[in-house]
């Protein structure tokens, strides 16, 4: 028999290989009419899953946010059902949920598109109409083959299946099944509001080296009313998308030539960064960290005393250093066997490490807290690439503080005080995360359990809401994550705390105590924008591109009616820029253009300039965020500016 515990604490009893339907049904007749699967010591499993354990079970209920993954990866195989029978040469990749809706990689020769989507949402809806029935059926690996042996995807995906591991497959009515674990609804007739999105390439299994397939995306809700909803935010998300306003604004560009993920900054670009940079550095220095620079490339011999060769190897960029030649020695192969690799840094802990093993260091030196501005590169899938949000080479606010283990709690909590502040500052929507110990890890339990206690104390004592994300911990200790949200609710990553026994260990580290003996000390990993790339991507999605002035890049516009006024809007410019203010004068074309470059490149103030101002040593002041404010004394905006620029105001 086994055992599961329900959400108010109480236990039921059910044999093994018992239906999640019926069991629903032994907790109550209404609840099994309404259920759409269950939760399982945290895995959602559908009503055709026989359980074969006990656990913690919740039914989960169309009310419940786990619904929609059953929902809409359900929906994903109704799209899919939908394009066979469109063309029934089409083979298909993988079709799963996501957080926002779902999507299927799809080959069929290039023939879908956008004006395809209503086509394909018509036959889904015959689909629908039919309620055709999703069955649950468990094949040997021989029969998979059989049932898709005309497509190479999936069963590419069934070779890679463990030999001692089950195959499902699902069938939607009599003539379509998928290769699919689950989970799925009853029947199509549940899914009430759909729509589909989009269409967009997509390698398959992300990498270039393979064939591009047609991604299509759609989303579905239980009601039209939050269907409607959804749609609302896409638009509102599309208007703010920082990819579109990142090339109007002239911040960013991402040039083929020179390979994905890799980001230039336009010097308009430049300048939002570096005032972001100069802020954080100035914010850091006044909580005692100490400033340092690291190589990008170092031996691979460092990164395998890390644990970054053996965990995170697939992720990293390797170049082989002819000691004995050239470098372009390598391309042609010549003295292969003298040649030494290096690796591109995917993180700067290491380095730290080495900075901080430089020299014997005492309990009186801690806790030591080093920060840097440091470039990273990591192999990103084209495919999960997406302007600035997700890149190959990006910049952290990267630091690690050294300290004893009667330190780490506190530590941890300037830490939480810190990241939480520049959410506040910049009024970002986030949730918390605690990662906790992945399946491939490095270090003893008894430290893991020790540094994951550690974090959840000083959440705890902030009084900070959490959800525990099991085993998303990185592979040398667990970790905070704090997920900022776009303008769609989507969650990316952001700042992150990450505590680690395991690195000092690894590499020796040592700090004399007061009784005179050697201990080890504790490393705390943390970035508080994160990767600063990601951080301006948000920043220009959640401003809609109207930045803080004091991020601005241009920060005042000054506009002379006509062209005997430009001297005096040039003496205006020259005061303002003496004054540290960021100014351009905009001379080109008709007045009414100017404006509207102004408003375009969305400055926050216009300083209009004519004959009035000129007699009057005056400028009339148009603010983008307030309107109009009227003629004001030259002097008089001058300082108002320059007290807002200070203030850092948002």
């Amino acid at each position: 028999m086994l055992e599961f515990v329900l959400p108010d604490g109480s236990v039921i009893k059910a044999e093994k290989g018992i239906s999640v339907k019926e069991l629903a049904g032994r907790i109550s007749e209404r609840l099994a009419r309404r259920a759409i699967g269950v939760l399982l010591d945290g895995e959602v499993y559908d009503v055709h899953t026989e359980l074969t354990r006990g656990g913690k079970l919740k039914v989960i209920t169309p009310e419940d946010p786990e619904s929609l993954q059953i929902l809409r990866h359900s929906c994903a195989h109704v799209l899919a059902k939908a394009v066979k029978r469109l063309f029934p040469e089409a083979k298909f990749g993988i079709g799963p949920a996501t957080e926002e809706g779902f999507f299927y990689d799809i080959d069929v020769d290039g023939k879908l598109s956008e004006e395809m989507l209503e086509r394909i949402e018509e036959e889904m809806k015959k689909i629908i109409s039919a309620k055709e029935p999703f069955v649950r059926e468990k094949v040997s690996r021989e029969r998979a083959k059989e049932l898709f042996a005309d497509d190479p995807y999936k069963l590419e995906l069934i070779s890679e299946i463990p030999e001692d591991e089950p195959i499902f497959v699902y069938w939607l009515g009599e003539d379509f099944c998928d290769l699919c674990k689950g989970p799925h609804l009853e029947n199509a007739g549940q899914i009430k509001a759909f729509k589909l999105l989009s269409v967009s390439g997509a390698y398959w299994k992300g990498s270039e080296e393979n064939k591009m397939l047609q991604r299509v995306h759609g989303t579905a809700f239980w009601k039209k009313s939050q269907l409607d909803e959804f749609l609302k935010l896409l638009e509102e998300a599309k208007k703010r998308d920082h990819r579109v306003l990142g090339k109007e604004l002239e911040l960013f560009a991402i040039y083929e030539e020179s390979g994905p993920g890799l980001v230039f900054w336009l010097p308009k670009g430049s300048i939002l960064r570096r005032e972001l940079e100069k802020w954080i550095e100035e914010e850091h220095e006044k909580r005692g960290y100490q400033r340092v620079y690291t190589p990008h490339i170092m031996k691979i011999e460092l990164w395998e005393t890390s644990g970054h060769l053996g965990y995170y190897s697939e992720n990293m960029f390797f170049v082989p250093v002819s000691e004995h030649g050239s470098p372009a020695d390598v391309l042609s192969c010549k003295g292969k066997e003298t040649y030494h690799w290096y690796a591109v840094k995917p993180m700067n802990c290491p380095a730290h490490i080495l900075i901080y093993k430089s020299k014997v260091r005492s309990y009186r030196d801690l806790p030591i807290r080093f920060f840097e501005l440091g470039t990273v590169y990591r192999y990103e899938k084209s495919g999960s690439l997406h302007g600035l949000l997700r890149v190959r080479g990006f910049t952290q606010d990267d630091g690690h503080i050294f300290c004893t283990p009667e330190q780490l709690k506190e530590e941890i909590e300037k830490v939480l005080d810190y990241v939480l502040e520049v959410m506040d500052i910049f009024k970002f929507d986030y949730v918390v995360n605690l990662g906790t110990k992945p399946d491939k890890y490095i270090g003893s339990d008894e430290d893991w359990e020790h540094a994951q206690d550690s974090l959840v104390q000083a959440l705890e004592s902030k009084g900070i809401k959490f959800n525990v994300v099991e085993g998303d911990g990185a592979f040398y200790g667990p970790k905070i994550d704090i997920a900022v949200l776009d303008a769609l609710k989507r969650k990316w990553d952001g700042p992150t705390i990450q505590v680690d026994f395991n690195l000092p260990q690894r590499f020796e580290l040592t700090y004399v105590d007061s009784d005179g003996k050697e201990k080890r000390p504790v490393m705390i990993h943390r970035a508080i924008m994160g990767s600063i790339e990601r951080f301006i991507g948000l920043l220009i999605e959640h401003f809609r591109g109207l930045f803080p002035l004091w991020l601005a890049p241009v920060q005042v516009a000054v506009i002379p009616v006509s062209e005997k006024f430009e001297e005096y809007a040039d003496a205006v410019a020259e005061v303002l820029a003496g004054k540290g203010v960021r100014v351009e004068v905009l001379k080109e074309g008709r007045v009414g253009y100017r404006i509207r470059k102004s408003e375009v490149l969305k400055i926050p103030y216009m300083l209009v300039v004519g004959e009035k101002e000129v007699n009057s040593g005056t400028v009339s002041v148009r603010s983008k965020k307030k309107g109009d404010l009227g003629t004001m004394n030259l002097n008089e905006f001058v300082e108002m500016i320059v007290n807002e620029i200070k203030e850092k105001t948002v």
